[in-house]
């Protein structure tokens, strides 16, 4: 591929030796000598984003005032909210999120022909790797054949997906696929397709080296800030127009320094740690900020750990959780295969632009934090938010709390399961599982959790019959150093087998709980419990089935699996009694560092790395098998109930529109504080008797085949049917009722999706009100392309979650701040109000204030001032247009 670079105007060009070659950098050192600026006491990862102002200075989308600006950073105490043109070097995706975006891709280039323009220019400028990994579901576990049975069910329920993911392989450039059964895209990430330092030839053909820098579908996407790559989430529009050559307007943002001192004690995990920065970032306040970690205790923090914490960062609010390259970094290349011409460059280009933490490395953060990581002690989060932090010696007090105060439901009621010897009651474990890119990529707790298996076997000890337990590996590899470790033997033996590579029961594909433990859940109204290794348990998200989900590192979700229950406290009460008729507690089976620590060293070797990669997109026989069509635009099937041509582009003009005042609108929901995007846009299982599934059964889709809400991106008619459709969102228009309901026109309940369909046939706008921290989550772009499908034209909350905010905006709805401490429940908002928005048809500028009059029930008035968080100049511009995809469709078709 070929770069393009700026103008560099001051001459910050270099050239710089390393394995054997020559390569061209942009010097920021040389930058200083040229006058620009005091850089040096920079964190390294803002110097990142100041090298790509130094690489794409132009004049006009980077002036050299942006380069100065990162200068006055640092004079003024790490602040400088100053709007910047960002151009990351690629683009990550999975194919939930992915689906969409290629879906996306090829309407346009429908749209583009509609315009008069050539196909051919829609295409990704920038390179995209695509990794088939969320549409696994644990259908089978618990014995041999339960993998290779959830892939034969994989293929059955997405060879339309599939079919079209083969076909924009072929047709687009710069676009590669990842077959499915390869591992998690963030682990696929980390092991394989990051480099640290880039490199590619420029247009002059001279190599360019520059720091590997990405935004990617997924929010996990911050996982590779543990290999010093600065990247993170964005919603797949975004994410679409970065990869057609669209800058990210962003401004540069505050960088909190969290500083790790000490080690880690004996029996604690690099999860134990995570679950605890990720409640102090989150009490510190770090949404839009970057986070870098520093201090003497990375000396003792191997890279997957690093790793585990900087895939945290949307749990803790940050778009990144930042390791700066050092002799870790160095290793960790080394061990997963990279080349050592590579390992040579990354080494000689940090230390010469100032990147390298060294000894003395001492930066300037806007604030700072301080952990000892000696006092880290065992830990689980829950029941409903990674940020619940629970030491372990509190987790059976505080579900007993949690069913008194959450859930309101008393703890002693038994239920008989049909045809077993047990009973369920509230608190009883029926899912644990090892799952998710966050720990399946740190071999030390993988290889923890093997040896808790190992010696609880010994005792005699295995899962609790109602435990339905899984490991999903985010690569091929841990099968790899399990098998070898003879571990994966003892996995199996206590119910953990292999169910498949993939993000499976962290966004819902958990599979169906047992019939008869599904009904006894039902009747008695039970308090049902998930574990998991996961990153994400919010509600609604695991299963339909439980109510409180619990992260925890993968040892303690092997505990949790022979133990079967909340209400026992594992520090100081028997997990089960053994073979010998003797009680088995937790430290009977614990494993120490040391045996984890050898382990790890005997069995994870550079070997494993290169053998699993050595071919990673050919893919199976079943992918070799999936055939499509050669042709330029996609064939959009009509009978297709995965795959369809979105609206967006249809009648499109050739030139923009105005921003108008909003009158007269409608509240289509009023929601309360953290509504997750799984609550906009749920990724799980739904019913017939949803909007949805009403939608799917009328094309005689049986149930069985309904797969998922993810599974189904690529077809709009379901995702804006499931549009704040999640079991668990409570709508406060209505008392006491869950669901996606709300009241429409004629002031009956009803689906909001049917009310939506009402309000646009009379063409009323809509409004939707919430509280703080609204679109919290994973980046899911159907959040925001739902929303504006049913016609919403405004979001009005107290905060806002980054990406959802940025996604809005890529679709055309405007989201809108209370200020002056008005809320929704100062304003005594019941949702039959109607609302008008002025100020938006002028010369709107971003962050402005305008007024809100708001026209009660009874027809009194209420004027409040609200602000517009459209927050850049060029998101005026992508409004005007009705979305980012608009204008740069129209750019390209006018080009």
């Amino acid at each position: 591929m070929t770069v393009t670079v700026g103008h560099d105007s001051s001459k910050t060009r270099k050239t710089l030796s390393a394995g054997g070659a020559k390569v061209a950098y942009y010097s920021i050192p040389a930058a200083e000598a040229a006058g620009l600026g005091e850089f040096s006491k920079l964190p390294a990862a803002l110097k990142v984003v100041l090298e790509n102002m130094l690489r794409f200075e132009d004049g006009k989308t980077v002036t050299v005032d942006d380069i100065k600006a990162f200068s006055d950073w640092g004079k003024m105490g790490g602040k400088n909210p100053r709007e910047i043109a960002y151009r990351p070097a690629r683009v990550l995706m999975q194919d939930f999120t992915g689906v969409p975006a290629v879906v996306d891709l090829a309407a346009m280039r429908d749209g583009i022909l509609g315009l008069g323009g050539n196909a051919q220019k829609i295409n990704p400028l920038n390179p995209v790797d695509l990794v088939i990994d969320h549409s696994v579901m644990i259908d089978e576990f618990g014995h041999p054949r339960a993998f290779q049975m959830n892939v034969d069910r994989e293929y059955e329920r997405n060879m339309e997906r599939y079919t079209f993911l083969k076909w924009g392989q072929k047709a687009f450039n710069n676009f590669r696929v990842v077959p499915p059964g390869t591992g998690i895209c963030h682990q696929v990430n980390l092991e394989y397709l990051a480099q640290t330092v880039w490199t590619d030839t420029d247009q002059n053909g001279e190599e360019v080296a520059y720091p590997d820098t990405l935004v990617g579908t997924d929010s996990h996407t911050t996982m590779v800030n543990g290999l010093a790559v600065l990247g993170w989430g964005v919603g797949g529009i975004e994410a679409e127009a970065a990869m057609l050559g669209q800058p990210v307007s962003m401004l540069i943002p505050e960088v909190v320094g969290f500083k790790l001192t000490g080690q880690m004690m004996e029996g604690t995990t690099a999860t134990d740690l995570v679950l605890k920065v990720v409640q102090m970032l989150r009490k510190h306040g770090v949404v839009n900020k970057f986070v870098e970690f520093y201090g003497e205790g990375l000396d003792h923090l191997p890279l997957a750990d690093r790793a585990t914490i900087a895939n945290m960062a949307p749990e803790y609010g940050a778009t990144c959780g930042f390791f700066p390259i050092d002799d870790e970094t160095l290793r960790y290349l080394r061990q997963t295969g990279r080349d050592e011409a590579r390992i040579a460059l990354v080494e000689a280009y940090a230390k010469e632009n100032g990147m390298w933490r060294g000894k003395d490395y001492d930066p300037v953060y806007t604030s700072t934090l301080h952990l000892d990581m000696g006092t880290i002690v065992p830990a689980i989060s829950g029941p409903k938010r990674p940020q619940d932090y629970l030491p372990l010696t509190d987790a059976k007090a505080s579900f007993a709390k949690e069913m008194e105060a959450s859930f309101k439901r008393p703890m002693g009621t038994e239920v008989a399961v049909d045809g077993q010897d047990y009973t369920l009651s509230s608190g009883k474990v029926v899912i644990a599982s090892i799952t998710s890119c966050t720990n399946t990529s740190n071999p030390y707790v993988l290889i923890g959790a093997g040896l808790v298996a190992r010696k609880a076997r010994a005792l005699g000890l295995t899962r609790k019959p109602w435990v339905k337990t899984s490991l999903a590996p985010g690569s091929q590899v841990v099968s790899e150093y399990l098998n070898a470790a003879g571990l994966q033997e003892d996995l199996d033996a206590v119910g953990f087998n292999l169910v498949g590579y993939g993000c499976t029961t962290c966004i819902g594909n958990s599979g169906p709980l047992q019939p008869e433990i599904s009904k006894a859940i039902a009747e008695g109204d039970l308090v049902a419990t998930a574990v998991l290794s996961g990153n994400r348990n919010f509600e609604g998200r695991i299963s339909p089935d439980v109510r409180a989900n619990y992260l925890a590192s993968p040892p303690l979700v092997v505990a949790y699996a022979l133990a079967g229950d909340m209400n026992i406290d594992l520090t100081t009460e028997p997990l089960g009694t053994g073979s010998n008729g003797q009680p088995v507690y937790l430290k009977d089976i614990w494993p120490t560092n040391k045996e984890i620590a050898d382990l790890v060293h005997e069995v994870v070797t550079r070997e494993a790395f290169l053998k699993k990669y050595a071919d990673v997109f050919k893919g199976d026989e079943k992918w070799q098998a999936v055939e499509t069509t050669d042709s330029e635009t996609y064939d959009w099937p009509a009978s297709s109930t995965y795959i369809q041509n979105p609206p967006y582009f249809k009648g499109m003009s050739k030139t923009p529109g105005v921003i108008s005042n909003i009158t007269g609108a409608r509240v289509l929901a009023l929601l309360g504080d953290m509504i997750t995007t799984d609550h906009i846009s749920p990724a799980g299982s739904f019913k017939a008797t949803t909007p949805a599934g009403k939608y799917l059964t009328d094309r005689q889709v049986p149930v069985s085949e309904f797969n998922s809400y993810g599974a189904r991106r690529g077809n709009h008619e379901v995702m804006m049917r499931g549009t704040f459709a999640n079991i668990r969102i409570k709508n406060e228009m209505l008392d006491g009722v869950e669901g996606g309901y709300t009241k429409g026109p004629d002031g009956v309940q009803t689906s909001i999706f049917d009310a939506s369909m009402a309000y646009q046939a009379a063409g009323t706008p809509l409004v939707i009100f919430g509280g703080i921290e609204y679109g919290a989550g994973s980046s899911r772009d159907w959040a925001a392309k739902g929303t504006a499908l049913l016609g919403v034209k405004a979001v009005i909350a107290e905060s806002f979650e980054r990406i959802h905010r940025s996604n809005l905006v890529g679709m055309g709805v405007i989201p809108f701040e209370f200020t002056g401490g008005d809320t929704r429940k100062t304003l005594g908002l019941k949702g039959d109000e109607v609302v008008s928005i002025e100020g938006l048809d002028g010369d709107l500028k971003p962050l402005s204030l305008v007024p809100c009059h708001i026209t009660y029930a009874d027809g009194s008035t209420k004027t409040i001032q609200i602000k517009c968080r459209i927050d850049t100049e060029i998101e005026i511009e992508y409004v005007e247009h009705g979305g980012v995809l608009h204008y740069v469709l129209r750019d390209l078709a006018s080009a």
